[in-house]
């Protein structure tokens, strides 16, 4: 076997030796093959697969890495899509990309592949933040559009992500469609390139005008905002896109005092001052909360390279700072809208907003509250926008998010949007200033009293390369054939798999069918309310878990005792599952 594995590697890398590649590209496989038969292996063993989100990989030579090669051959498979699914029409196409290595040049081997199918493209001049691209697709009126980027991942990876008419990633049917065209460019000759560059049109800061102004009108509060414009807020952009747009939205919607990180507001894609550009860890928030004790400052932001995802620290009756958890996050902005929708006279009933199956349960008992109905859909924010679109013309968009730091407001964009989240953060810190003289993390606190203490945890376990993920894939056929009976104590009376599509009620036996779509999700549900969700990533290398808790907040006064044993039980249960 290992013998078979060999020559396929060595037979794949021997085509790109013969074939029509660069030789720099040339050159780094002979090295491969002389000095790195391991990496030769990792690079070549397979086809990086465009799944129903696109590419997402280690840059580098070969057919499983992201390369210009790899993205023209998908990209070819996607225009092939375009024109089979759209026949007759002169095809629109809008191309964006974020900070990290080569994104730039990838962006422009998409759009001259575009261009060269005969579409009408619009490719931005520099990086943007991944919600505007998703914007512009449906200003610009375009069938389809592609955003270079990894988000978050280590600076070793870039992506792709492919969107539809509607500006969301695409799902089925179009994803599956999508693949198989990509499945049948076999050779890079198949790639049609260097013809009509005249078709491609540089979208620049007008363009940014016109999205500004359309995230300012999510604005609830100006007056407010004019009360405490000078409230401070300390930035970080982390070396990405949101250096162009996030303080320019805060300064339109009034706010005059927001300091960048400087350091980490220089464009880099590899990400000098951090491991990993992602702001859902304390270490890479560092240097912003540095600046926010530094000034006293009443708001800490950050978003990640493509600007989609939100990190936020507030200040705690200590004067510490709290690094919220996306749960966190999503549960304030949604908290502030559902507040001011109600205040304003906005509500009539006829409002939604939407969550994934793995985030906290408080929007859920937060919207029955205010009479707004809650949707739960599988993660990843293109079921978020499938549902958005599914209630066009017939019920009203609010707010939704996920637990992993993204929050979109408002159905201009139809994907996570850091942008509006961060002017929405900040005004929602004014407003409850000026209203009830609370800081927003005193405010989180009441809203705990008022609708439960939902605590929640997340441990994501690596497993890297080829035989990574088979261990991945393993230990979800044993959690299926050999669930657990009992978390933290009370037993389990509900399982969900969402690959079977089936709920499963523990106690009698009966199972029931789930309406989603399948994927590759496991949920059990203890007696208690406790919920534990098990993921394996479908862009990284890992295995996610997921925790939630909750008990009853008597007071803020009780807010550290009970923070406390919801984490411990956390720990327990991590240590149950022995994941620490």
């Amino acid at each position: 076997m290992a013998n078979e594995l060999e020559q396929l590697v060595l037979s794949k890398a021997q085509k790109w030796l013969d074939g029509d590649y660069d030789e720099a590209t040339k050159k780094q496989v002979r090295y491969l093959m002389d000095h790195d038969r391991k990496e030769l292996t990792e690079s070549f063993y397979k086809d990086l697969e465009f799944g129903t989100g696109g590419l997402r990989g280690i840059m580098g030579v070969g057919t499983n890495r992201m390369n210009v090669y790899t993205v023209g051959m998908a990209t070819q498979g996607l225009a092939n899509y375009l024109k089979k699914n759209f026949a007759g029409e002169r095809i629109r196409v809008a191309i964006g990309h974020d900070s990290r290595n080569n994104s730039r040049m990838f962006a422009e081997r998409v759009a001259d592949i575009f261009a060269s199918n005969g579409f009408t493209v619009f490719l931005f001049d520099k990086l943007r933040p991944t919600p505007e691209l998703s914007f512009a697709i449906r200003e610009l009126k375009c069938h389809s559009g592609v955003v270079v980027t990894a988000s978050h991942n280590p600076k070793e990876y870039n992506g792709y992500k492919a969107y539809w008419t509607d500006g969301s990633q695409v799902t089925a049917p179009h994803d599956r469609n999508i693949i198989a065209e990509v499945e049948k460019i076999t050779s890079i000759d198949q790639i049609l390139t260097g013809a009509n560059p005249g078709n491609i049109t540089l979208l620049g800061e007008e363009f940014d005008e016109i999205y500004l102004n359309k995230v300012h009108t999510l604005s609830l509060s100006p007056e407010s905002v004019g009360k405490f414009h000078d409230m401070k807020i300390a930035y970080t952009p982390l070396h990405g896109a949101g250096v162009r747009l996030v303080p320019a939205s805060l300064r339109k919607w009034g706010f005059t005092n927001v300091s960048l990180v400087e350091e980490q507001a220089v464009i880099d894609g590899n990400f000098p001052t951090v491991e990993s550009p992602n702001p859902e860890e304390r270490k890479t928030m560092a240097k912003a909360i540095e600046l926010g004790s530094r000034l006293g400052a009443d708001l800490v932001l950050a978003t990640d390279p493509d600007s989609d995802r939100i990190g936020v620290a507030l200040r705690n009756a200590k004067g510490e700072y709290v690094l919220l958890n996306g749960n966190q996050t999503l549960s304030l902005i949604m908290a502030y809208q559902l507040t001011r929708w109600s205040e304003l006279g906005r509500l009539d009933g006829k409002e939604f907003v939407v969550k994934t199956i793995v985030t906290s349960q408080m929007p859920n008992v937060m919207a029955a509250h205010f009479g707004v109905k809650c949707y739960d859909c599988l993660t990843g924010f293109k079921y978020i926008a499938r549902i958005i679109r599914n209630n066009e013309g017939k019920a009203t968009y609010i707010g939704g998010g996920e637990e992993s730091f993204g929050y979109l407001a408002g159905d201009f964009v139809r994907d996570k949007d850091a942008v509006s989240a961060c002017s929405l953060v900040a005004e929602a810190a004014a407003w409850t200033r000026d209203t009830m003289g609370l800081t927003l993390y005193e405010w989180l606190q009441k809203l705990y009293v008022e609708f439960g203490f939902f605590r929640e945890g997340l441990v994501s376990v690596v497993r890297k390369g080829m035989e990574g993920a088979a261990e991945i894939q393993q230990m979800m056929v044993d959690y299926r054939a050999d669930p657990p009976r009992e978390i933290a104590g009370s037993p389990v009376v509900k399982i969900n798999d969402f690959k079977l599509l089936e709920s499963t009620d523990v106690r009698t036996g009966a199972k029931t069918p789930i309406e989603e779509e399948a994927s590759n999700v496991l949920q059990w549900f203890a007696a208690d309310g406790t919920v534990v969700s098990v993921r394996p990533s479908g862009t990284e290398p890992k295995i996610k878990f997921y925790f939630g808790v909750r008990a009853e907040l008597e007071s803020v006064a009780d807010f550290d005792r009970v923070e406390a044993g919801l984490d411990a039980k956390i720990e327990t249960i991590k240590k149950e599952l022995k994941l620490v």
